[in-house]
């Protein structure tokens, strides 16, 4: 395949850094097309464990190169304090590592505005991660923005000032103007310097690699039902992390993705503000969270759990065409007796298996659920679907029927190689690395 695309189903969190380090192999690139150092991509092999914000996962296959596309917004300094991270760990990013020339920059002014909103809202906050990405993208939107490739104009000092002054006017910041600008352009100095090896025109350097026959793998970021467009409004991030978005966010054209994987955690979890109809209030939710670990990789704040949701999987499926599951912690629930799905919603003494747009509607509903029994036996760590008890077994197969398509997928554990890859890696991705080398270590 040319393309293949890898997405979470839910409210993000999924797992969706350790499914592209495993299957990246496969791939040239890795091209990541949205958000920004708000995500958090984990990804342990052996005994190692890295912890990504801005740098796809595929960073850690040492013949992968990656790409972060024009979608995304870039904190300059972020995205430096990675890469020393990365280098000090051993991974070397030099001639592998590309950032878009037009993609925009964050700026600390939209951190302070992000943190100052949100405090403003009290007990109505949206949940952000305080990174800044909603204005750095409300700027983008209002033509305000400087991009990456602004840093090199001619006109570096007057796009900076222009710019800057509509920013603070149009995002209400409670900033001294002549401040902000002169601790950008002193900033700007040392961003030149160093980030002059990784910008380029990536929209020509991913199409000049799609003409030679190269494989490519977008990854997103957050997860659909997240989604600006086609999420939980308001309470979603600032970017579209669907797979339409794919082609948009990194300047390649629609007909180059052909297989989209969707990353589906065997329960679900959310974080920050927001209906959340399976939501977990009692000891079940919190014994979840802990032998989950699910705490935020970019904030440590702990994660709302509850058991897993298949009308937002079904939606997530329908929205991105999603051909291949690849279903994340199932380990997790390996001490539960009895395992309630949602399998429907009831909103207003009505059965429905669609996720209803109205927030006030999405509150309301209450599930339907579908009770089955759990397994009770260990299956961390196994890598072969027949080696799974048989109710693990059958609840794979009612995520497949439910949501529509083959689970390809599933994660036992952590670490790269606890994994069971499930007729070859399914329809949306054909290997061409062996299961061995897939999870070979770096």
């Amino acid at each position: 395949m040319t393309g293949t695309v890898v997405l979470g189903m839910q409210w993000g969190d999924e797992g969706k850094g350790k499914i592209v380090d495993l299957i990246s192999p496969s791939f040239d690139a890795v091209v990541r097309y949205q958000g920004g150092h708000n995500a958090g991509h984990t990804v342990r092999f052996g005994d190692r464990h890295f912890a990504l914000h801005l740098i796809p996962s595929g960073i850690l296959r040492p013949d992968t190169r990656c790409v972060l596309g024009n979608g995304m917004v870039v904190h300059p300094q972020a995205f430096l304090d990675e890469i020393d991270r990365l280098e000090s760990l051993g991974v070397s990013t030099g001639g592998r590592l590309f950032v878009s020339e037009r993609a925009h920059l964050l700026l600390d002014l939209h951190v302070a505005v992000d943190i100052a909103r949100e405090n403003a809202m009290g007990d109505f906050k949206i949940g952000t991660t305080s990174r800044g990405i909603g204005p750095a993208y409300e700027a983008k939107v209002a033509r305000s923005g400087l991009r990456l490739g602004d840093l090199w104009s001619a006109d570096f000092e007057g796009l900076l000032e222009e710019r800057l002054a509509r920013q603070v006017r149009d995002l209400g910041a409670a900033v001294d103007l002549a401040t902000v600008v002169a601790e950008t352009r002193s900033r700007a100095e040392v961003w030149r310097t160093r980030l002059r090896p990784y910008v380029c025109s990536t929209t020509e350097l991913l199409n000049d690699w799609l003409d030679a026959g190269r494989r490519l793998l977008f990854e997103s970021a957050q997860g659909t039902l997240l989604d600006v467009d086609h999420g939980t409004y308001p309470f979603v991030t600032s970017s579209n992390a669907t797979a339409g978005y794919a082609a948009t966010g990194s300047g390649v054209p629609p007909t180059a993705i052909e297989g989209v994987v969707g990353v589906l955690k065997a329960y679900t979890t959310r974080v920050g503000s927001g209906p959340f109809p399976t939501e977990l209030m009692d000891s079940a939710g919190e014994k979840i969270r802990k032998r989950g670990n699910e705490f935020g990789t970019t904030t440590g704040r702990p994660r709302r759990c509850g058991w897993l949701d298949l009308v937002g999987a079904r939606y997530a499926r329908r929205v991105n065409g999603v051909s291949a599951i690849a279903l994340t912690k199932l380990d997790v629930l390996d001490s539960v007796d009895e395992i309630p799905v949602c399998v429907a919603y009831r909103l207003d003494g009505v059965v429905t298996r669609d996720l209803p747009s109205d927030i006030d509607a999405l509150a309301r509903i209450e599930p339907e659920w579908e009770v089955v029994p759990g397994w009770r036996r260990d299956t961390a760590g196994l890598v072969e679907f027949a080696d799974l008890p048989a109710a693990a077994r059958s609840y794979v197969e009612l995520i497949e029927e439910r949501v529509g398509a083959p689970v390809t997928m599933i994660s036992t554990g952590p670490r790269r190689e606890e994994t069971i890859l499930r007729r070859g890696l399914g329809a949306a991705v054909t290997s061409a690395a062996p299961a061995s080398e897939t999870r070979d270590a770096f």
